[in-house]
């Protein structure tokens, strides 16, 4: 049997935040958040801190049933209330914690939307949570996305009613969107603001257009509760987790309150408290430039790079021309007068960060390899590179898996996913198109063929809102995806038989709601890796969404690498994180880079572009509307700038990745 719970432990900074504190020598808490207007708590994964939430409101609901109370909750959707429902779900089960005394009131559903809609917030709530808990029906209240438009007002003024018959909001979990929106409460929602009709910000758009197969297809409009709603609530939690939450985190936190970050109002409530992980935390003050808030350990050695960089950044200025006084003009005189002089500090820092560059990524044999980032022996490798989606591993790492193939190690790809959900049904329909013309010219006979493409073509035409796609077109657009995946590998001349498609279950649902990692999706990972016995391994490293596919996918390479380590040629396998298309490591995480040339990147390029169902009406773009290739080369060529600007040498662009600790 396998043990799914994982904790990540790594000699990494990206892994090292420990619950709630800094490793420094900082130990008040006064000093470490006194920039922070909201009682702020950092837990260093999701799960630890969906677990005290959730802890937290069955402690609630206890305390107000032993008084012969109800306890009202006001509760949000999303992917951060997933980790938070499903415990309360377990304690429900496992705990016997009854939901029959508590009132619901959810801030807010898209309009106009059925509540039988797949999208809605209704079928959400259904599906996470309220299907599995014994709450009675009649204290289940959620917007009405289907009213007429001139109900609308009515609707809003009596749900606020009932929010005041049932007593008040008692503890309201909040989530914030990217654009800073709680609820619906978009940028520009004022403090008096009360349940309402709104229209849905672009940003916030954009962030559902995977929910919805695409961003014209996105409500423009939604029902929401308002900003003076949630402060009259008695108790507000507001949980983020995720690198993309980390921004606007800081700016509700750490900023004053302002409409453009609807939030940010939290600071007014006396009884609200944020509770972020490591990722959501990363841009606060305390996780980013603790030198800031008191004196420091400068014992370690990343400590002293990240303080560095960031004063290059700050100066403008290249490593070795930083001086004394810049070390005391930007706060860090304790650090100076630690090591002793600005060129010792600036020496060390840049022979770290250069020995850090390799145009050799699987070691360079018959070479010292004592300040390299890989090893010299052996000459030839065996390397896995897990690929989450069947492209995510030439956009985000093409020119140094080029080079792997080329200095002729024995490179495997694996792709986690078959990424089927990403290819549009129009796609589908070209493609059958092509495949209809085939069988009239070369395969009259083949009724077989000629009834599934009929079956397939007919479901598309017919596709309702809440329909899944039948196993059928899933299993197309898994071929396509793999049809693009092999010809991008074979232009970059990897055999066949080193292309492996492991399609890990949790992924196969249809929807964008994937299954939480199972027994099976381990297995199928442990399996591939104890038959090839890697000396490398390369994973994408996107912690960005604790609850993505990429994420999800980390997950079970980590569990995985955990139940193998007892395996001798674990000793000598080394694992490497590299980025996915929307961010690359900070300067001072990075622990190797890849310099690639412009004929590398060109080649690179064009491997992306083999992925034709990903290039064509994607719908997974996000805020950026360029193409992926052209956001790779944008981010490769923005590393080796950043190189080149604190006086290492000039590439045309760069690769990074960060060393994993199993």
């Amino acid at each position: 049997m396998i043990n799914l719970n994982r904790k990540l432990q790594s000699q990494n900074p990206i892994f090292d935040h420990s619950l709630d504190h800094l490793p420094t020598n900082l130990t008040h808490r006064d000093v470490l958040t006194k920039y922070e207007k909201i009682p702020t708590f950092i837990y260093q994964e999701s799960s630890d801190a969906s677990f005290e939430i959730a802890r937290e409101i069955a402690e609630l609901i206890r305390s107000k049933q032993e008084k012969g109370e109800k306890c009202v909750l006001g509760l949000p959707t999303g992917s951060t209330q997933l980790g938070i429902y499903a415990e309360l779900v377990r304690i429900h089960n496992e705990e016997g914690l009854s939901f029959r005394h508590v009132i619901t009131f959810n801030l807010d559903e898209y309009y106009p939307l059925s509540s039988h809609s797949i999208h809605s917030y209704h079928h959400y709530m259904r599906m996470h949570f309220f299907n599995h808990i014994d709450i009675l029906p009649e204290n289940i209240h959620i917007p009405d996305g289907t009213i007429l438009l001139e109900e609308v007002h009515d609707f809003c003024r009596d749900y606020e009613a009932k929010i005041e018959k049932a007593g008040g909001i008692d503890l309201l979990l909040l989530g914030i969107g990217r654009s800073g929106h709680i609820g619906f409460n978009e940028p520009g929602s004022g403090r008096n603001t009360k349940t309402r009709i709104i229209t849905l910000d672009p940003v916030t758009r954009q962030e559902e257009a995977i929910q919805f197969r695409g961003f014209m297809n996105v409500p423009r409009s939604a029902i929401t509760i308002g900003i003076s709603t949630i402060l009259n609530a008695k108790k507000i939690i507001m949980a983020a987790f995720g690198e993309t939450k980390a921004k606007v985190i800081k700016q509700m936190v750490e900023d004053e309150p302002n409409n453009l970050v609807p939030a940010s109002y939290i600071q007014f409530h006396s009884n609200a408290k944020v509770i972020l992980d490591s990722g959501s935390s990363l841009h606060l003050i305390r996780m980013k430039t603790p030198w800031l808030l008191d004196s420091m350990d400068w014992s370690e050695d990343l400590l002293i790079r990240k303080a560095v960089l960031w004063l290059c950044s700050k100066t403008g200025k290249p490593l070795l021309k930083l001086t004394g006084k810049d070390y005391n003009d930007y706060g860090l005189s304790d650090l100076l007068a630690t090591v002793g002089s600005a060129y010792k500090i600036n020496i060390k820092v840049f022979n770290d960060l250069q020995h850090t560059i390799t145009g050799w990524p699987g070691g360079k044999p018959d070479v010292d390899d004592t300040f390299r980032p890989e090893r010299a022996e052996p000459a030839r490798k065996k390397v896995v590179i897990f690929s989450p989606h069947p492209d995510d591993d030439v956009i985000s790492m093409g020119g140094t898996l080029l080079r792997l193939i080329e200095q002729g190690h024995d490179v495997h790809v694996a792709y986690q996913v078959s990424g089927n959900f990403a290819v549009s049904d129009e796609y589908v329909t070209r493609f059958l198109d092509f495949h209809q013309e085939y069988i009239e010219f070369y395969d009259r006979e083949n009724p077989v063929a000629q009834l599934q493409q009929e079956k397939i073509l007919d479901f598309i035409k017919n596709k309702k809102d809440n329909d899944v796609d039948i196993p059928d077109l899933r299993k197309v657009k898994s071929l396509i995806r793999r049809m693009e995946a092999r010809s991008a590998l074979r232009y970059f001349g990897l055999k066949n038989e080193n292309i492996h498609f492991l399609d890990l279950p949790f992924y196969e649902t249809g929807l964008k709601s994937k299954a939480p990692i199972a027994e099976q999706d381990v297995r199928i990972i442990m399996n591939l890796l104890e038959n090839i016995q890697p000396h490398q391994i390369f994973a994408a490293g996107d912690l960005s969404d604790p609850h993505g596919t990429h994420r999800v996918c980390l997950d079970a390479i980590f569990i995985a690498l955990e139940h193998l380590k007892g395996n001798s040629w674990m000793n000598d396998c080394w694992v490497w994180l590299y980025r996915g298309a929307w961010a690359e490591w900070e300067a001072d995480q990075i622990e190797m880079a890849v310099p690639i040339s412009p004929i590398e990147l060109s080649r690179k390029r064009e491997a992306i572009l083999r992925h034709q169902s990903q290039k064509e009406g994607a719908m997974f773009m996000g805020e950026d509307e360029r193409e992926f290739w052209q956001r790779a080369e944008e981010r490769n060529r923005s590393t080796a700038n950043l190189y080149d600007a604190l006086g290492m040498a000039e590439y045309e662009a760069m690769e990074a990745f960060v060393k994993y600790y199993p």
